[in-house]
């Protein structure tokens, strides 16, 4: 699969739609306007001083203080950088890293602002893309749900289904939807079209737990 193609066409909806809802509209990163979503993916793209408190806590405040910053910049300007792609120096700008470290980026943002409106619905992708985030998210699951003090398995419900246990432990709850949807929740949207089945105790606790990476 050309993943690199499906990134830069989730990146050009993502921008489509921010210029379509302005810098005001709500997403599902929880306290995040469109404007700042956009100044996120221009810090992780072309700061990576910044970039890395993303994912080490020591270091957030200056990734907050970096984004708020670039959260200044016109809207019509940020979007136009989420837009055009990370800088020529960027390690985003590596030949293949598109495809590589920005699909899944690019897909959950987009539902990030897809989903942060009233009338969302759930959307149809490319089964080559489907398939390509089912096999992800395969590999990724025991990362996800690491945290989960249930056993869980994904089942997929569309194109060639497919399921993993993503957790091994007693009680198990089983989540069925689409590849887009599992994905979706297993970054930690709520904002999803999955089915959670399993002990009325497990599922209780199973939503109350905190995924993604």
């Amino acid at each position: 699969m050309d993943s690199g193609r499906y990134a830069h066409d989730e990146r050009q909806r993502l921008a489509e739609l921010m210029l379509e809802t302005g810098p005001d509209a709500p997403t599902l990163c929880e306290g995040w306007t469109t404007k700042d979503l956009a100044a996120h993916i221009v810090v992780r793209e072309g700061r990576p001083d910044a970039a890395v408190g993303i994912v080490v806590p020591l270091m957030s405040g200056w990734t907050d203080r970096v984004q708020n910053a670039t959260a200044s910049i016109s809207y019509p300007e940020l979007v136009r950088k989420v837009r055009t792609g990370p800088p020529t120096l960027s390690f985003f700008a590596i030949p293949g890293m598109d495809g590589l470290g920005n699909l899944i980026e690019f897909v959950v943002h987009h539902e990030d602002v897809r989903r942060g409106q009233p009338d969302w619905s759930e959307r149809e992708i490319p089964t080559e893309l489907a398939d390509e985030l089912w096999g992800r998210l395969r590999r990724m699951a025991r990362l996800f749900y690491r945290r989960v003090p249930v056993g869980v398995t994904l089942v997929r419900t569309d194109g060639r289904g497919g399921q993993v246990v993503a957790r091994k432990a007693d009680p198990m709850v089983t989540l069925r939807g689409s590849a887009l949807e599992l994905m979706l929740r297993s970054y930690g949207r709520r904002a999803v079209h999955v089915e959670v089945t399993g002990d009325p105790d497990a599922i209780e606790q199973f939503e109350g737990a905190d995924l993604g990476i």
